[in-house]
């Protein structure tokens, strides 16, 4: 179902809804009331009419069995950071399927950390990668090819084509970066049957 299809929707606030970011039925489906009146300006009873609707035709996820989530476990990856103690540390290294974030003080290597494991991501699992791509949005314009260059051959990869695979957008402000997320998922869909497919999301820093 599209937008356009919500009862109470038509193509103008449809069209609202878009350029305030409600771009999918997920998105208004968790949404509060009070948000869609502030944003297309209706009343509250069409908002919860439209919200109601978008609930009933999205997939917002619901209840499942403990054994499922097992299952569904045995598919996750494990991305090593290139060191062995901070791998012990987080159980193997980065999980697939989840957000890991870092956090410290200025200069404590986080963007460091970023660009060695858009490096490791693109290695053979056997190596500790995912045979992937990675995307990173840079807040900071701290993406640095030479760093890149550096790891690649310490990696023993051609830094020509680590480089190729690291896909950089600089985000210039919250909204810009609400967009590249938006962008990245349209990257991540583009390139999914290629060798090297999206493996991994750098935001340096939300």
């Amino acid at each position: 179902m599209d937008l356009d299809e919500l009862p109470g929707v038509g193509p103008a606030i449809a069209e609202k809804l878009r350029e305030a970011g409600f771009n999918s039925l997920e998105a208004i489906a968790v949404a509060s009331p009070m948000e869609l009146v502030a944003t297309v300006e209706i009343g509250e009873a069409t908002a919860s009419k439209i919200i109601s609707a978008a609930r009933e035709a999205a997939d917002i996820g619901g209840f499942e069995t403990g054994d499922k989530i097992l299952e569904r476990r045995h598919n996750i990856g494990k991305l090593t950071t290139g060191s062995k103690s901070l791998d012990e540390l987080i159980g193997g290294g980065l999980e697939t399927q989840a957000l890991t974030e870092f956090y410290g003080e200025f200069g404590s290597g986080k963007t460091q950390i970023a660009h060695q494991l858009a490096v490791n991501v693109q290695l053979p699992p056997e190596k500790g990668g995912l045979n992937g791509s990675a995307i990173i949005i840079d807040t900071e314009n701290t993406f640095r090819p030479d760093r890149i260059k550096d790891m690649s051959e310490g990696a023993e990869l051609d830094y020509n084509d680590v480089l190729k695979n690291i896909h950089v957008a600089r985000a210039y402000n919250s909204n810009h970066q609400i967009l590249l997320v938006e962008k990245a998922g349209e990257l991540a869909e583009e390139l999914k049957a290629t060798e090297k497919p999206v493996r991994l999301m750098i935001i340096d820093y939300i």
